[in-house]
């Protein structure tokens, strides 16, 4: 590579590294890594997700916004299109979902909030006011949700500290006319003993209610109860699965023990000094028990009988989940 190239790629190399540190958007228009678009001329704009059409309650998803320029040159948005035109460049509206200033779209983890109801996204640019791009999300259901009530894991225990190595002993003398003993080393302090792990948390009782919803696509309705939280679920049975957890949270793990100081040696001299002794390693500490998992009561209506296998339950260290088939309402 010529002086002059190497001087090219540092430079680049610098400014890439000031934008990266600055996050100037102004910079990184000028070195043409990203497009200021009031300046761009445009004859259309798009939106799409990004991966796919849909979005599950409690989901994100990205959007891509294309614009495309009247010689027919298409331009992306930052973030997932990975392209030059800035999301602060845009106006998002949205209902249903919210979306975020990088263009990544939201939808509330209740599915109660959304039931029946169809996010839709527009997109503006102020700089080309005469320009609109517009989305329909449709909702999805046909995803692994997850319910989790698990005990909370046990702290670690703390490791020992190493023991101080001995000191060497002092130098004596090997002159045979005038001969003298090296000193003994000290001895080296013993390891201490590392700290038990904390004990793991219990999880609390869960109730669980499942009902269909009857229809040419019928859905899973799901409700969860426990420890003075309600959470609702729809999942189709198309795909989608419910776990619901209430496992003992896992004991902490044991703090290792500490080294024993190793013994310092004996001086020189006529005759040497003795070695220190070697201090005992501190011995490691226990594990922390495992808490206990929760009671767990699935009541479901007969027309879940067909998709039980779709409702997981875990209650480890904790006793068997029980399962009841009595008549379930709407639950919503």
């Amino acid at each position: 590579m010529t002086r002059s190239r190497l001087q090219s790629a540092a430079i680049l190399f610098t400014a890439s590294s000031l934008v990266a540190l600055t996050g100037c958007a102004g910079l990184q228009v000028k070195l043409g890594m990203k497009v200021n678009l009031a300046k761009v001329p445009v004859k259309l704009i798009d939106v799409t997700q990004n991966g796919g059409p849909g979005i599950a309650p409690g989901g994100k998803s990205s959007l891509v916004v294309e614009v495309t320029q009247p010689d027919g040159k298409v331009l992306q948005t930052e973030g997932a299109g990975q392209g030059k035109v800035m999301w602060r460049d845009l106006v998002v509206s949205a209902t249903v979902v919210t979306v975020n200033q990088k263009g990544v779209v939201a939808l509330p983890r209740d599915p109660r909030k959304s039931d029946g109801k169809l996010p839709h996204i527009v997109i503006t640019a102020p700089s080309h006011p005469e320009l609109k791009a517009e989305l329909d999300i449709p909702l999805r259901y046909d995803t692994v949700f997850m319910a989790n009530f698990s005990g909370t894991n046990g702290s670690d225990g703390l490791n020992g500290s190493d023991g101080q190595d001995g000191m060497m002993g002092s130098p004596g003398s090997i002159d045979p006319d005038n001969p003298s003993a090296g000193g003994d080393g000290g001895n080296g302090s013993d390891g201490s003993n590392g700290g038990d792990g904390g004990p793991g948390g219990d999880a609390p009782p869960v109730q669980v209610r499942a009902t269909l919803r009857p229809g040419t696509h019928p859905l899973l309705q799901v409700g969860v109860f426990a420890a003075g939280h309600k959470r609702y679920y729809l999942v189709d049975p198309a795909g989608g699965s419910l776990l619901i957890k209430a496992d003992g949270g896992q004991g902490g793990s044991a703090g290792k023990g500490g080294r024993g100081g190793r013994g310092g040696s004996g001086g020189s001299g006529s005759p040497s000094g003795n070695s220190g002794r070697d201090g005992s390693d501190g011995h490691d500490g226990l594990d922390g028990s495992a808490g206990r998992g929760g009671s767990i009561t699935l009541a479901y209506d007969p027309q879940v009988k067909p998709y039980l296998n779709l409702i997981h339950l875990s209650s480890q260290n904790g006793p068997k989940p029980v399962l009841a088939e009595a008549p379930i309402a709407p639950l919503w």
